[in-house]
């Protein structure tokens, strides 16, 4: 008799133990540490999220003060990383210091900092309000790229900078007129990151321990542009997709050596919204030039044109795909869904490049409007530059609206104002993290955690 109390007493304990373990199993959670989340592909696999946003708003964790920047944070380990720009008083030469802020996850706290000088003199100036480029966290390092060309690794715990290569001064880089917008790809030992170093260095692969540069590619006959590197597999290869001004190149990521590349002129250089592929297709688009799909050949490193926009205006009415800017679009299946120069949303078909239907949901129709898709499971969350949340389903059917919550105040300037064109508005640009069933954005005044996690709401 003692000795089945005894194993009763061992064996329900174990059992309720085993149980919570099974249910921790379940609940997926992930860091986010670079652009565009842990795989760059906008894609969150987190599981126990919200299906619905409460009437009172999400959850706030924390909110902490920060400078201006356009630049997204990541997660990592415990700590939230994002960067920041303060002009220096009293001058008008937009010369100032950059910044990367480290703070704990759980708590808001600042953990430390580091800052570097940054002269934004030949930034246009509509958009000299602080660095572009999101970090990347690499085990115990973070790189990040300023808006004036400075690349930095840094330790995560201290913030000690452990390497830095100045562009203007090593390469001879030319800031391009918006600012160094690429965020840094951690590929194996290299950092890869865009230079724009004349005469043969537009993209450069740095030793990330050492910053020792491992090799250097294609030509800069112009500026660098602004589309972040990308790797996507085809053909049984990695291919290292640059969306440059004067073309896609695809490039072989451990030795720099082309593999092929696409002609494809963009005006004035605005190569900004990131080159997606998912299966065969690769897609870049521009707000005046439209998009341009490639199919990626699945038996030898190669590509060939599917269909590319005809319409070389962005106005309203006038264009005749997606003619996107900052936005980066989605393919699901044989359909890509992404926001036009104006704010449209519009689904097209990925064969024929011709538009399914359009929709004025998601962003206010104002010039270069702005959203952040990022997939989850079968729905999209949709963050808008009014600062709100949409949870959404994109489908070949239309736009079907979940559900949509205020997040943070549009505090960010363009100061376009001046010229009375296209728009002193506030907007939030920065890319948000979705990590441990959270978000994390940012705008020009501070930096906020909410919850997504469907036990917070229960």
């Amino acid at each position: 008799m003692q000795s089945r109390l005894s194993f009763r007493l061992f064996v329900r304990p174990l059992a309720v133990c085993l149980a919570l373990l099974l249910c921790a199993s379940m609940v997926h959670a992930d860091d986010w540490p670079q652009w565009r989340g842990p795989s760059r592909h906008g894609v969150w696999t987190e599981t126990g999220i919200v299906d619905r946003f409460p009437d009172a708003g999400l959850k706030v964790a924390w909110r902490v003060p920060i400078r201006p920047g356009f630049a997204g944070p990541v997660v990592a380990a415990g700590r939230v990383f994002v960067l920041d720009y303060r002009e220096t008083r009293g001058t008008r030469t937009m010369d100032g210091a950059e910044r990367l802020l480290c703070l704990d996850e759980e708590t808001g706290e600042l953990l430390w900092t580091q800052e570097w000088p940054a002269t934004y003199r030949n930034l246009h100036m509509t958009f000299a309000t602080g660095p572009r480029a999101t970090p990347s966290v690499d085990g115990d390092r973070v790189y990040v790229v300023g808006a004036a060309g400075m690349i930095l690794c840094l330790e995560t715990a201290t913030g000690a900078v452990v390497w830095q290569v100045d562009t203007v001064s090593e390469y001879g880089t030319t800031v391009p007129v918006y600012g160094v917008s690429s965020a840094p790809l951690v590929d194996g030992d290299r950092l890869i990151a865009l230079v724009g170093g004349e005469p043969d260095a537009l993209i450069v692969a740095f030793d990330k321990q050492t910053g020792d540069e491992i090799w250097r590619a294609l030509p800069t006959v112009s500026e660098t542009g602004y589309a972040a590197p990308m790797i996507y597999e085809a053909a049984g290869v990695r291919q290292l997709i640059v969306w440059q001004p004067r073309a896609i190149s695809s490039l072989h990521p451990e030795t720099g050596a082309v593999y092929w590349e696409h002609e494809w002129a963009i005006p004035s250089n605005m190569t900004v919204a990131t080159p997606v592929s998912s299966g065969s297709y690769l897609m870049a688009t521009h707000f005046r030039r439209g998009s341009l799909m490639l199919r990626l050949d699945q038996d030898r490193p190669a590509a060939r044109e599917l269909w590319r926009g005809q319409s070389r205006s962005e106005l309203p009415g006038q264009t005749d795909g997606l003619h996107a800017l900052i936005t980066t679009p989605l393919i699901i299946g044989d359909y890509i869904y992404g926001v036009g120069s104006y704010g449209e949303l519009r689904c097209l078909d990925a064969r024929t490049g011709e538009r399914v239907w359009e929709s004025d949901a998601v962003v206010v129709q104002e010039r270069w409007g702005t959203a952040i898709f990022v997939q989850h499971e079968d729905r999209v969350f949709v963050t808008n530059e009014m600062g709100e949340l949409v949870l959404a389903r994109l489908t070949p059917e239309g736009y079907t609206e979940l559900d949509r919550t205020a997040l943070i105040a549009p505090t960010t300037r363009t100061r376009g104002g001046a010229s009375g064109r296209w728009g002193d508005r506030a907007v939030v640009w920065a890319h948000p993290a979705f990590a441990n069933r959270h978000i994390v954005l940012r705008n020009d005044k501070e930096i906020v955690r909410l919850s997504l996690a469907a036990a917070d709401y229960d």
